[in-house]
């Protein structure tokens, strides 16, 4: 399954659209983490904690926009968008979405 930004695949003709695709993933932040970021933020530096709760949710995201994509038959999914959304009271949730649109190759 090939994922990409761009609007086609260079080398490869798009023979059917199947659609519009998402992989959708919400992800709850724990007590520790909040608090080793929040001690990060007074020191400065990365949170390693929370980029990986990052890296993990959008992986997750895309591997679920590729599934989506498969069982529409297609080979491909062009244009994908990804966002990033805080939810829940005092922030403690993290969405992510990959959308798509689904294509078969020739």
């Amino acid at each position: 399954m090939i994922l990409t930004t761009t609007p086609s695949i260079e080398g490869k003709t798009i023979i059917e659209y199947k659609g519009i695709v998402f992989g959708e993933v919400i992800s709850g932040v724990n007590f520790f983490k909040d608090f080793g970021a929040s001690i990060r933020n007074l020191i400065g530096g990365r949170s390693s904690s929370y980029e990986n709760e990052l890296v993990g949710a959008r992986q997750k995201a895309l591997e679920e926009l590729a599934q989506r994509a498969r069982e529409r038959g297609a080979d491909a999914v062009v244009g994908i968008d990804i966002d990033y959304e805080v939810l829940g009271q005092n922030g403690g949730m993290l969405m992510v979405t990959a959308s798509g649109t689904a294509v078969k190759l020739g």
